[in-house]
């Protein structure tokens, strides 16, 4: 016999782990299958990097009872700069100019996936498979059967004993299983990968002059580099090379290294002093070719796989979450129908599109533009810094674009609370 739930997300990342918070209190069956628990070494999703939250994106947390818990690790974000390496063009955004207390806020990964899953520990209606691996995907007309191997002694290692396979049925499924997603392919959705050439070395470093909770993207000829301020006066560094360079910073000295950040960077916080432990992560831009298929939703990084640049994918997936939340809420309201029917995936897909692919060309036109060695479109980025530094206009349609707050904005960003 099978267990019958209204709802199963697979994935129990920063998204997945959100969206099951969203739903939870509405009167529904949910369960979560995530196959690494948050607080492990190995978890992708919550590890040494850090987010950069929207105000939109802090709101939801906030309405979800979540920011609380994450609001002691944030360091706001009151200024953005961006600059052109080799180019005297430059802008500024600032938040009291845009008549806000801060541009966003960097959180810790892991301090964001602890206090997800500390929430979801409180809760009554959901059910958690943790660690577990979906091994079969069987779509019916009135269902989804999903096959588990749930581990249940990790100290037993990979032994054949330790796992445990479960059958359970889903009305609707829920994929939230990241760029690679095997839930997305078992329902026959595609997806389009293009590929950066490009590696994100991501580590902390230490400057000489404090941060003053500027976060500065700079772009330079082998790709953008961004500095994020952290708590104690350091910083987040994302910086993106060619793969074989990146292969090689990784094994340069500390010095070397720090040196090498200088040159790209310059001196605007003095001498960077002391650098962390640097880890690579390729970058490419992964797109599904639809949001939805028979009784599966697509959401998050299992959607769209963006670039680092700005800082929009979790802000974006996180919409995901707070937008399908607030479509399951309000059929609970009415009459319950089947969740998986149909309708709820036709009016998530509307919802989502102009958002998403507004984002999306948003972040691939900068690496495109930024990227071009034409001298011609050089000049012509220099200028449009220079242009977008002196118009109030440009900077009031980024911080709406940076937040979400365009198009229909979902309750939980709003501060309403779906129940």
């Amino acid at each position: 016999m099978s267990e019958k739930f209204d709802i199963a997300i697979v994935g129990g990342g920063m998204v997945g782990a959100s969206l099951a918070v969203s739903l939870d209190g509405l009167g529904l069956r949910v369960v979560l299958i995530e196959a690494v628990p948050h607080d492990s070494a190995s978890q992708p999703s919550f590890d040494e990097r850090t987010t950069a939250l929207s105000n939109g994106s802090r709101r939801i947390l906030e309405t979800l009872g979540v920011w609380a818990a994450v609001s002691g690790a944030a360091t706001p974000i009151r200024k953005i700069h961006v600059s052109d390496q080799g180019r005297f063009g430059f802008a500024r955004v600032d938040a009291a100019e845009q008549g806000l207390a801060a541009m966003g806020y960097v959180v810790p990964n892991r301090s964001l996936g602890t206090a997800l899953w500390a929430r979801l520990s409180r809760s009554e209606s959901l059910r958690v498979f943790c660690p577990a691996h979906v091994t079969r995907v069987h779509p019916t007309d009135r269902s989804v059967e999903l096959a588990i191997s749930v581990v249940r002694d990790e100290r037993a290692g990979a032994a054949e004993s330790s796992a445990e396979t479960l059958v359970i049925e889903a009305r609707l499924v829920v994929a939230a299983d990241g760029a690679q997603s095997a839930v997305r392919s078992a329902f026959g959705i595609a997806a389009e990968v293009r590929d950066y050439e490009q590696t994100a070395v991501i580590t902390t470093v230490l400057p000489q002059r404090f941060h003053e909770y500027v976060a500065y993207e700079r772009f330079t000829a082998t790709g953008p580099m961004a500095l994020l301020p952290l708590a104690e006066g350091r910083c987040t560094l994302v910086l993106t090379l060619k793969p074989d360079v990146a292969k090689a910073a990784l094994a340069w000295s500390d010095e070397e290294f720090i040196a090498e950040v200088q040159r790209r960077f310059g001196f605007r916080l003095g001498r960077f002093l002391k650098v962390g432990r640097r880890v690579p992560y390729p970058l490419s831009l992964t797109r599904s070719d639809r949001l939805s298929s028979g009784r599966c939703v697509i959401v998050g990084n299992a959607a769209q796989g963006l670039h680092p640049v700005a800082g929009m994918g979790f802000n974006l997936g996180l919409r995901d979450a707070a937008s399908l939340a607030e479509l399951v809420a309000d059929r609970q309201r009415g009459a319950q129908p089947d969740l998986g029917d149909g309708t709820l995936q036709a009016d998530y897909d509307a919802w989502r599109a102009a958002d998403r692919s507004g984002i999306i060309a948003f972040t691939d036109g900068l690496i495109r533009v930024f990227s071009n060695p034409l001298g011609a479109v050089q000049r012509l980025r220099n200028l449009g810094l220079l242009a977008f530094d002196v118009l109030p206009p440009a900077k009031s349609a980024l911080s709406r674009l940076s937040t979400g707050a365009s198009g229909r904005i979902p309750k939980l960003a709003r501060g309403v609370a779906l129940r």
